[in-house]
């Protein structure tokens, strides 16, 4: 089972790559599989949800992580739900232009995974 390290995040929500599972591997996982993969670190796991299409789960569980990287997650879970205004006020927060309101939401995900998974 392809697995993230519980690496402690550091400052601005990044996790460690060193052999970890890649972006790419956590989508897979989160579309094809029926459970979680174990010892996910606090952002892939938030992640791993909301490509899972477990919404409620993600946007509770993103509030738990640090800034940056806590609130372009959920940016992306707002744009989601075509609550645009609130993204946009989390895209601010994370120190990211908000994207247009109907950009490919799989490509954020893969931008944002690449970008907190290092």
């Amino acid at each position: 089972m392809l697995v993230l390290s519980r690496r402690r995040l550091a400052e601005g929500g990044r996790l460690g790559r060193d052999g970890d599972m890649t972006a790419e591997e956590l989508a897979r996982s989160a579309t094809d599989d029926q459970t979680m993969p174990d010892d996910l670190s606090p952002v892939a796991r938030v992640l791993w949800l909301a490509k899972a299409g477990q919404w409620d789960q993600a946007h509770d569980d993103c509030q738990d992580l640090p800034d940056p990287g806590g609130a372009w997650i959920h940016a992306w879970l707002h744009r989601q739900e075509a609550d645009f205004g609130n993204a946009r006020y989390w895209y601010a927060r994370a120190g990211k232009a908000a994207k247009p309101d109907r950009a490919p939401l799989d490509e954020e995900w893969l931008e944002i995974a690449r970008g907190l998974m290092g």
